[in-house]
């Protein structure tokens, strides 16, 4: 078996990774218990990456979606862990 060639840019990254986060925001206004925003944004990885960004190369489509779904869900634990500790800081900041 051979391995496919993968062409990706960097507006891939900076275009879908975002869009990933941003939809799987919007599904936070359904009903939908936490656990499963994770593999809601590997979904939503794999068809952007299959459907849009590697049309045409399904073994790059599923290796490239795995990736951006990773990506998307490690910016927005980034983010958020960073926006915590930015609270936490300006409150000790506050309370003296």
């Amino acid at each position: 078996m051979e391995f496919p060639d993968i062409h990706t840019n960097f507006w891939d990254g900076v275009i879908a990774v975002p869009l990933i986060v941003i939809l799987t925001q919007i599904f936070k206004l359904f009903p939908i218990p936490r656990k499963y925003f994770p593999t809601i944004a590997s979904v939503f990885g794999f068809l952007i990456s299959i459907f849009i960004s590697h049309r045409g190369n399904l073994p790059a489509g599923i290796f490239m979606g795995g990736f951006y779904g990773a990506a998307a869900v490690g910016l927005y634990a980034s983010l958020k862990t960073t926006w915590i500790a930015f609270k936490k800081k300006r409150n000790k900041k506050h309370a003296y």
